[in-house]
């Protein structure tokens, strides 16, 4: 049997022969099981800090400031959540890398392996609401303005849902560990058959992958194609180069981050059939725990996306409109306070 990275298992289906070939020839299994744990822990250590400043920061800057703000404001609050998600189940998944046992119970082991890649398609998606949502505001204006928010709160709440519901074969597919103190991707996995395998990983690269892609890449070259239109209508050149800004911003975020795990996804399951030679079987497993990694530096882009691309978001930042948001946030509180602290009847 073996594992691919996303969960799903496959029988292998070759004589004795090939095995002991293979078992003499390719990479040992433990420095590949070495390499890979030293790749997680120095790359989730290094996205972990300023994935959480930013992504802490990005909420506070849209809570405060950015509520009445148009543009898909509500899509990138719920990008940033989900982001902060990710990035808060990393310090779990680092200590497992370096301490190479997992003493927190299976439970949460499954809670913190599920929720990495509910997160990570989360972010697939609202990525795409906001592609889709810059796009129509800016070809069909009147139809798709800034008063839909109740619209654009059920998108979101579908997305959740879908994602949720989608991403349970991760831990469902998992068993209870093999060796003690296991997790994550080295835990056992449920008996597939080779069909059942090949549906699940395509209809994951399917739905998680080609066609948010699709549609992203369709939003990129409907937004770029208005720019040459002279309709005049509620729309100006300038206008339209920041939405197209902003959906460009998606789709480099969505090409750094998931392209290349996607792309070693099915890769990943040949090399694990042993029906590629060592040489291949290696350079995968070698490369696709880096690929898993870049789907979490998203956590980080996503913070640059919105202050390249939003001027609010970057002005709200800037130092004397920090300061003057400190200063009122310290009166407020002062003034909640005294009110408090008065007899009942004065506050009457």
């Amino acid at each position: 049997m073996f594992a691919t990275a996303s969960g799903q298992t496959f029988p292998i289906w070759s004589n004795a022969k090939t095995m002991n070939k293979s078992n003499f020839t390719c990479e040992n299994e433990t420095d590949i099981k070495e390499y890979q744990h030293y790749t997680y822990a120095v790359i989730y250590t290094v996205i972990l800090v300023p994935g959480l400043i930013s992504n802490v920061l990005a909420l506070w800057v849209f809570h405060a400031y950015v509520k009445e703000t148009k543009k898909a404001v509500i899509f990138m609050i719920h990008l940033a959540i989900a982001d902060l998600l990710q990035v808060l189940s990393l310090p779990w998944r680092i200590y497992y890398y370096l301490n190479k046992s997992w003493p927190f119970g299976h439970a949460l082991c499954m809670l913190c392996f599920y929720l990495k890649y509910v997160n990570m398609y989360a972010s697939v998606y609202f990525l795409v609401c906001i592609s889709v949502r810059r796009c129509l505001l800016i070809i069909h204006p009147l139809q798709y303005n800034a008063a839909k928010r109740r619209v654009d709160r059920r998108c979101c709440a579908v997305v959740w849902f879908i994602v949720f519901i989608g991403c349970l074969p991760f831990p469902l597919l998992r068993k209870g560990p093999s060796a003690p103190n296991t997790c994550f991707s080295e835990l056992p996995m449920v008996n597939l058959t080779l069909g059942s395998g090949l549906t699940l990983v395509t209809v994951a690269e399917l739905a998680g992958f080609l066609l948010p892609l699709a549609v992203v890449l369709t939003c990129t070259w409907l937004t770029a194609g208005s720019l040459r239109e002279k309709n005049g209508v509620l729309q100006d050149a300038g206008e339209k180069r920041k939405a197209l800004k902003m959906v460009l911003s998606c789709a480099c975020v969505f090409l750094v981050c998931f392209v290349p795990y996607h792309v070693t996804f099915p890769l990943d399951f040949l090399a694990k059939s042993n029906r590629v030679d060592c040489t291949f079987s290696s350079a995968v497993q070698r490369f696709h725990p880096i690929t898993l990694c870049l789907a979490s530096l998203n956590s980080c882009l996503d913070p640059v996306m919105y202050y390249f691309t939003t001027d609010e978001f970057k002005r709200r930042l800037s130092r004397p409109e920090l300061v003057e948001s400190f200063h009122m946030q310290r009166r407020f509180s002062c003034t909640a306070t005294e009110e408090s602290a008065l007899p009942s009847e004065q506050q009457d």
